[in-house]
């Protein structure tokens, strides 16, 4: 379930107020990859092992909060740095 294009123009990153947008299939695709690799842990140092159906990239591209089932969970601890 997509996030609310509503929410989604007044969501911004916890940590820096940046806003976000939705992360590409591409995006998710190779983060998916990561996680089946057993590779990818969160902010807060966990090892996700379900693959992210949604995402949200903060403006400068360096951190993705997930969406759960059309909710994004903007915590800093719960979001995956990028490069």
């Amino acid at each position: 379930m997509p996030v609310n294009s509503e929410l989604l123009e007044i969501l911004v990153c916890p940590e820096t107020k940046q806003r976000v947008t939705e992360a590409s299939a591409e995006t998710l695709e190779n983060l998916n990859a990561e996680i089946a690799a057993g590779r990818l842990r969160n902010r807060g140092g966990e090892a996700l092992s379900k693959p992210i159906a949604e995402g949200l990239i903060r403006e400068d591209g360096k951190v993705l909060y997930p969406v759960d089932d059309g909710i994004p969970v903007m915590l800093i601890e719960e979001s995956v740095a990028l490069g």
